[in-house]
């Protein structure tokens, strides 16, 4: 019986306890990734496809926004935006607009 209670005991507090290996904020350059197959490696725009990197955060933001409320027309952008939280967004926001895209 106390080995029973005792495992219940663990059990219960490893079920209710933080979770430190699932940090639900994003690391940044991991979702980053996802931008670089239409954007490039380091967001500087591949073709007709804009440039990223460098861009002002607020308008980063704004832009994706945009996308998510269907109020921007893309070909896979308004599909892409509401998929990411507003912590992964604003995270992309800091990283691009910290890059700097060459000319």
């Amino acid at each position: 019986m106390m080995k029973k209670l005792g495992l219940a005991i663990v059990v219960g507090s490893a079920l209710s306890g933080p979770m430190p290996l699932m940090a639900h904020e994003p690391v940044t350059p991991l979702i980053a990734q996802a931008c670089a197959g239409c954007h490039g490696q380091s967001g500087e725009g591949l073709g007709a496809v804009p440039r990223i990197a460098g861009k002002d955060r607020a308008v980063f933001i704004a832009t994706w926004e945009a996308f998510r409320a269907g109020e921007k027309p893309a070909t896979i952008m308004n599909r892409i935006a509401p998929g990411y939280t507003e912590s992964e967004v604003a995270a992309l926001a800091d990283y691009f607009s910290a890059l700097r895209a060459e000319p």
